[in-house]
């Protein structure tokens, strides 16, 4: 990764030297020596961030913010202030800023307001970006990503698709497997044939052999691998089949033929399956609950699709995609997501993979209330840490370097706070203010940052 080029501007000696050996090892650092010098460097330069004393002689720094700004809006801002110039700071965050730093500071919370700022930019570069690659389609068939894994599962549903022969899909629930069988059938050679995709776990198991393979008179309603002659059947939950089934199958597939006489084009088996388990069908195998033969048979070609949890870079993708969707088809204006609700989705675990992700922007889609999806628009298990017990939290926590935890955990401990203050309260803010000792407009601040809504917490809502 590139160091981040940043700008400091302080008039005083001794603190423009201080700042330099906190941030000069893992950034580019540029400095001048009062805001004049600062606004004739963003004449000319272009800054990742920006860090500005308040007070200085000639332009202050909110003259350097305006400019920084001006000059580029993706540009993160953090101003440095004596206390009594804290509220001067709180302005220039409503005016753009990203953040505010009193002196004196801790050396180590200074570097990582800095890091936090410069990954809060690359977040919005990233937002701004989704566009346009959802426009180049990241993909296979409808699928999305650009994942090294998903670029290799892409490679072998390629592959699958131009061959005849039995698929195996594997993978967790939610990873796309019907998605990909739709997309080999798609690009098969039995494309203008039906795709029947069914459910074997969804099927009554005293009707799932008729269902598939049609009632015992010749007479009777043909089953479904019948129905679909010349197409592609995706059987989906296959451990889910008994034992005579699996037999019955691993027979028809051996000879090709269903087993029903009298009908056009006799009982002959003619379609292209693909099948996918809700688990190790190797590991059913071993354990009797899946035949051999049936396994064999139907692992010809093995394409296994990854957890979102292993292809985190797809997730902007995927979100922007799913947001795109849902806004259409509800008929709703054209939403983005914002940083801080991109940060929340990339950082969260996925149980549900791409199936929960999806459900989770057709939510944001149509709660959401302005033009960006916020952290509020999220689910609340996005949200909050709702659901962890304190073991999974420290043991998260421990995962990161220790100045980044205790900040993690502070805000957490703040963010927990604020929730039962106003769950107590009912979402009353004034009330909330005053037990928290506080200004009113200080804890909206604190409820924005934290991605809390007070209406969240009313009854009768």
């Amino acid at each position: 990764m590139s160091r981040a080029r940043i700008l400091i501007a302080e008039d005083k000696e001794s603190m423009l030297r201080l700042l330099v050996r906190i941030l000069g090892d893992a950034h580019e650092v540029v400095t001048a020596a009062d805001g004049t010098a600062a606004l004739a460097r963003l004449s000319e330069e272009r800054f990742d961030a920006v860090l500005t004393d308040i007070r200085m002689p000639g332009a202050d720094g909110f003259a350097v913010l305006r400019a920084a700004k001006a000059r580029a809006p993706g540009t993160e801002v953090i101003m440095l202030t004596g206390f009594a110039s804290i509220p001067a700071a709180v302005e220039a965050i409503r005016l753009g800023a990203y953040d505010y730093i009193p002196k004196p500071f801790d050396p180590d919370d200074l570097a990582l307001v800095v890091a936090r700022a410069l990954e809060r930019k690359r977040l919005v570069e990233q937002v701004a970006s989704l566009p346009n690659e959802l426009a180049d389609r990241f993909g296979f068939g409808q699928m999305v990503g650009r994942s090294a894994p998903m670029q290799e599962g892409y490679d072998l549903l390629e592959r699958a698709a131009g061959l005849d022969v039995p698929v195996l899909l594997s993978g967790p629930a939610g990873s796309g497997k019907t998605l990909a069988a739709r997309a080999i059938h798609a690009q098969s050679v039995r494309k203008t044939h039906p795709f029947t995709p069914v459910k074997c776990g969804a099927l009554p198991t005293e009707r799932i052999e008729t269902e598939l393979f049609g009632a015992a008179s010749s007479s009777g309603p043909p089953g479904l691998l019948e129905q679909a002659h010349s197409g592609t059947v995706l059987l989906a939950e296959i451990d889910a089949l008994p034992p005579a089934v699996q037999a019955r199958l691993a027979l028809a597939i051996e000879e090709r033929e269903l087993g029903r006489a009298g009908r056009d084009h006799g009982t002959r088996l003619d379609v292209r399956l693909i099948v996918a388990s809700r688990c190790d069908l190797k590991a059913e195998v071993a354990s009797g609950r899946f035949r051999e033969d049936l396994f064999y048979r139907l692992n010809v070609f093995l394409v296994r699709l990854p957890a979102l949890s292993e292809r985190r870079e797809d997730i902007p993708l995927l979100a922007a995609h799913f947001l795109d969707r849902h806004t259409t088809q509800n008929r709703l204006p054209a939403r983005q997501l914002s940083a801080d609700s991109l940060r929340v989705l990339t950082a969260y675990g996925w149980p549900g993979n791409v199936r929960e992700l999806e459900s989770a922007m057709a939510r944001a889609a149509v709660v959401a209330r302005g033009e960006a999806i916020e952290i509020g628009d999220l689910p609340a298990e996005l949200r909050s840490a709702a659901g962890t017990t304190d073991a999974q939290r420290i043991e998260s926590l421990s995962k990161l370097p220790y100045r980044e935890a205790v900040r993690e955990a502070h805000d957490r401990v703040a963010r927990d706070y604020l929730v039962s203050l106003l769950r107590e309260l009912s979402g009353n803010v004034t009330r909330a203010a005053a037990r928290a000792g506080m200004e009113r407009e200080s804890l909206h601040r604190l409820l924005k940052r934290f991605g809390i809504r007070s209406d969240d917490f009313k009854k009768g809502d």
